[in-house]
């Protein structure tokens, strides 16, 4: 067999050897408006590739894209019916970069790498994403916060993570979400391992919510819920704080099962109880005003929205069977401070041990207005902190009961 007949026979051998799902070396012959015209080097096939198998935008013009001549690899993407003697493909450019595309994101999904894509446009549901191939990113998916307009997004480019991928499906499915997960755990791992319970630290308020407020220590957000916000009672954050506004906060709980910081603001101050007892102390005389009368004794004002008891055992020398036989709420009457307990918040008053002949008397603290005691009235508590634990209050009534 002569050389020509071998090289016709390998050129055959080549022309016929071009199937779909090949790719192949072509080259430009000619382009216009809306398609290339290329052929298969070395083997004698032609074809098209169609504008939108060889570049996503639909207003791109192919003649400055490509001119005669260009040489590139294409996917043979399916075969046209025609009188060519060797028949005409449609290849697609756009597809095989997504094939490749793909085989390096599985290999980015299985080592869990982060990738980055650039968003191209927002779709009911999320975003689409161009990440060597397109994307969909879950509006669920973009925070760990609520995201309700995705407009802000669309031409920014993002790290991702793989939370889904299926090339025969062309399906790839994204996340930002888990991004700032991972870091936001390993942001906390940092922060809270130099915590621990009861340190006072400077923060920064990031954002506020019904129930409380986000703050920022040491680029973690820890939350004072609206009950440490204040001593005092307030309807909402806002009324009090605002974003970015600098705190001193309490760590009072490390959650690292939940990477939660529980803070307080209120524990970084003298609390109402120990601002009004400052200037108190055991062995007092001051007059005060009887606030509530009970079976086991009466109530009496120290401070305002300050209540201390005394037991009916400390009312008189005299036997009182029950407190309203001998007091009436309103009356004034003149106490001693027989104990202070900041712990439990209690303050224990007598009314006999006041009396002026009470030998207990001679040496104790100088009588004194609870009227002239500044520090006492300086601050204020709610009216349901009277100072005495409600266990307290029923041990003592089940005394008198027995």
């Amino acid at each position: 067999m002569s050389e020509n007949s071998n090289q016709f026979l390998d050129a055959l051998k080549e022309m016929q050897g071009v199937e779909v799902g090949d790719i192949v070396d072509v080259e430009v012959l000619d382009v216009e408006d809306g398609q290339i015209d290329v052929g298969v080097v070395n083997a004698g096939v032609e074809g098209i590739i169609p504008r939108r198998e060889y570049t996503q935008d639909r207003n791109a013009d192919l003649r400055e894209l490509v001119k005669p001549g260009d040489k590139f690899k294409a996917l043979v993407l399916k075969k046209a019916g025609g009188d060519k003697e060797n028949g005409e493909f449609f290849f697609s450019v756009t597809r095989l970069k997504e094939r490749e595309a793909y085989d390096e994101l599985q290999k980015d999904f299985e080592a869990g790498n982060t990738i980055e894509g650039k968003v191209t446009s927002s779709v009911r549901g999320g975003l689409l994403v161009d990440v060597g191939t397109r994307g969909f990113l879950p509006a669920s998916l973009i925070s760990n916060r609520y995201v309700s307009d995705l407009k802000p997004y669309i031409g920014k480019t993002m790290k991702l993570k793989i939370t889904e991928i299926d090339p025969s499906k062309n399906r790839l499915i994204l996340s930002h979400k888990d991004l700032i997960e991972e870091e936001r755990e390993e942001a906390f791992d940092k922060v809270a391992s130099q915590l621990v319970v009861g340190d006072v630290i400077q923060g920064k308020v990031s954002r506020l919510t019904n129930f409380g407020a986000f703050v920022d220590v040491g680029g973690v957000d820890g939350l004072v819920h609206i009950s440490e916000i204040s001593y005092k009672h307030i309807d909402k954050p806002g009324d009090v704080l605002k974003p970015g506004q600098d705190v001193k906060v309490k760590v009072i709980g490390i959650d690292d099962e939940r990477n939660r910081i529980s803070l307080s603001i209120k524990q970084t101050e003298p609390s109402p109880f120990e601002q009004a007892t400052s200037d108190l102390h055991e062995g007092d005389i001051f007059e005060g005003e009887v606030k509530s009368l009970t079976n086991f004794g009466a109530f009496v004002e120290v401070a305002d929205g300050i209540q201390g008891l005394v037991h009916v055992s400390e009312i008189s020398y005299k036997h009182v069977d029950k407190p309203s036989d001998v007091l009436k709420v309103g009356q004034t009457v003149k106490v001693k401070v027989l104990n202070i307990d900041p712990g439990d918040k209690r303050i224990s008053l007598s009314m006999k041990a006041a009396e002026p002949n009470n030998s207990d008397n001679e040496g104790s603290r100088p009588h004194r207005s609870r009227n002239n005691r500044n520090s006492v009235n300086s601050k204020y508590m709610n009216n349901d902190d009277n100072g005495f634990a409600l266990g307290d209050l029923i041990g003592d009534q089940l005394k008198d009961r027995q």
